[in-house]
C-alpha cells in the first residue's frame, strides 16, 4: 500500500510544504517490514506502559472521567 499526496492546489494549510508528505512516510515507518513494524509497535507499548506520564495521565482520565 502507498501513501500518496494530495492533488495539486490543495486548499488545506496542513499539506501546504514540500516536507509534508515525506514526513507522514517517515511517522507511517513506510520503509518497514511488517516484522519490523510489529517489533516497533510492541516497543512503543511497552515504553508506554512503563511510562510515568503514561500513569499519570490514566490517573487523571480515571478520577475526571471514570475511564481505566
Amino acid at each position: 500500500q502507498t501513501l500518496s499526496p494530495l492533488p495539486a492546489g490543495s486548499q488545506l494549510p496542513c499539506f501546504h510544504g514540500s516536507s509534508t508528505i515525506r514526513n507522514l512516510k517517515e511517522r507511517f515507518h513506510m520503509n518497514m517490514t511488517e516484522e519490523q513494524l510489529q517489533l516497533l509497535v510492541e516497543q512503543m507499548v511497552d515504553g508506554s506502559m512503563r511510562s510515568i506520564t503514561t500513569k499519570l495521565y490514566d490517573g487523571f482520565q480515571y478520577l475526571t472521567n471514570g475511564i481505566m
